[in-house]
């Protein structure tokens, strides 16, 4: 390596720009990428790479460029209202973050994890299962604990599809199943989800209009996000038939399950399902634990054993105090989520009131931590009604069509802000509408 006068202090042949920051040079004296510090006269820029072509049809996900877009807005005095992710805002139990002190403070407990996860918190896991969805696990094999069940999304999908299988994507959906199947280079079927089926899917028509023959996955989200809708057992009994017809594997995502929800079930409590369908769940939502990132895979040994392979080869076990801190939440008694509840119902009754003002039509047994309603007609779609709020009154709902084509006269509104926030967001809105009249 050679050295050539350039801003900053060099060393052997290593230029430093910043104090610990080293950047190699070439033997003509060019560093490896250009830095604005050191470009001279005649210097190329360096080429960049071409990115994987998996991630042709792969975005930015919609909030990371939303949140950049209100943090601008809040930059420049706005002090926008963000009503549009669903993230608690509500602490989870105290005895919780008292077992996280307790284990970290313990030497011990911060080395490396194994893949399936501490005992404890697949015996929690297990006796949560039984307790509040009366289905029977396997503590040992049917039990897989995941850093969030988002991640067990892309688990299950790089474990089961690729090129040439087809995957099943609800419309409206999560935008998550229809990116990670991109990456996956499967073929995206989409079944429509639409208020006349109860945002249910219409098996029949699907059997009778797809060619189901290259389906591997139906991916399914009950209690639904976006909609707030409900399935019963009598509809996840002929979900499982129809798996077990047209040989599919059914995956549902069920984290809202302990929200504004009386009776949470899992797909899994229909007899035989494990022959056909796995489910995710996760704390996120249902113990206040968004950030911990703890989630799990439940269902079939084999199944889980064949998730387990790709991941072990994507992650390591979770953070020690951290699981041990998770069985500790599972251990919530019946009140905790009741007190919960009662919050968001108060907060409901608020958008509920916001959804008034803007003429919009909803389902008032929805359930979540959302509330899914229609725009007026004479917007031409969400997005103009969600710019227009937040344009005008600062306050930002997120446009339903984010989550499909479905979902283009429809808007969503997160209760994970408190009465007073939305209680502002309705006079923000108000003082709006009465300059517009």
């Amino acid at each position: 390596m050679s050295i050539r006068r350039c801003s900053g202090t060099w060393y052997n042949g290593i230029m430093a720009y910043m104090p610990y920051t080293f950047i190699p040079c070439l033997p003509t004296g060019r560093p490896y990428t250009v830095h604005p510090v050191c470009r001279q006269a005649g210097d190329k820029p360096t080429r960049m790479f071409k990115t994987a072509s998996r991630l042709g049809q792969v975005k930015e996900y919609y909030f990371s460029r939303k949140l950049r877009e209100i943090r601008e807005m809040n930059t420049a005095g706005k002090n926008v209202l963000n009503l549009g992710i669903g993230s608690p805002d509500l602490p989870p139990a105290p005895s919780v973050l008292e077992a996280l002190h307790q284990h970290s403070a313990n030497l011990e407990n911060h080395a490396y994890q194994s893949y399936t996860g501490l005992a404890e918190l697949r015996v929690a896991f297990a006796d949560w299962y039984a307790r509040y969805f009366k289905v029977e696990l396997d503590a040992t094999s049917e039990i897989l604990p995941l850093i969030g069940s988002k991640e067990g999304i892309m688990h299950i999908s790089m474990t089961y599809l690729e090129a040439g299988d087809s995957v099943l994507i609800p419309n409206p959906g999560y935008p998550a199943y229809r990116s990670v199947a991109n990456l996956t280079g499967a073929k995206i079927v989409e079944y429509e989800l639409s208020e006349a089926t109860n945002w249910l899917p219409d098996l029949d028509k699907l059997a009778a209009e797809e060619d189901l023959s290259k389906v591997k996955i139906m991916w399914l989200n009950y209690p639904n996000m976006p909609t707030g809708a409900s399935a019963d057992m009598r509809f996840f009994e002929r979900l499982v038939a129809f798996a077990k017809q047209h040989h599919i594997l059914l995956v549902n995502d069920n984290p809202y399950s302990f929200i504004l929800n009386d009776n949470p079930i899992s797909l899994l409590a229909v007899d035989g399902a494990k022959e056909v369908a796995i489910e995710l769940n996760s704390l996120s939502k249902s113990h206040n634990m968004a950030g911990w990132r703890i989630g799990m895979l439940a269902g079939k040994a084999e199944y889980v054993q064949h998730v387990l392979r790709f991941k072990s080869n994507m992650d390591s076990g979770m953070f020690k105090p951290v699981q041990l801190a998770a069985a500790e939440a599972l251990q919530n008694p019946p009140e905790w989520y009741a007190k919960n509840n009662a919050i968001y119902s108060k907060r409901r009754a608020k958008v509920f009131e916001m959804m008034n003002l803007l003429d919009c039509n909803y389902r008032e047994n929805q359930v979540g931590m959302f509330v899914w309603a229609k725009i007026p007609t004479h917007y031409k779609d969400c997005y103009e009604l969600s710019d227009e709020i937040l344009q005008e009154a600062n306050v930002f709902i997120t446009p339903g069509a984010i989550f499909g084509t479905q979902g283009e006269r429809y808007i969503r509104a997160s209760l994970c802000s408190s009465v007073e926030v939305f209680e502002n967001a309705i006079k923000r809105i108000k003082a709006a509408i009465a300059v517009d009249v």
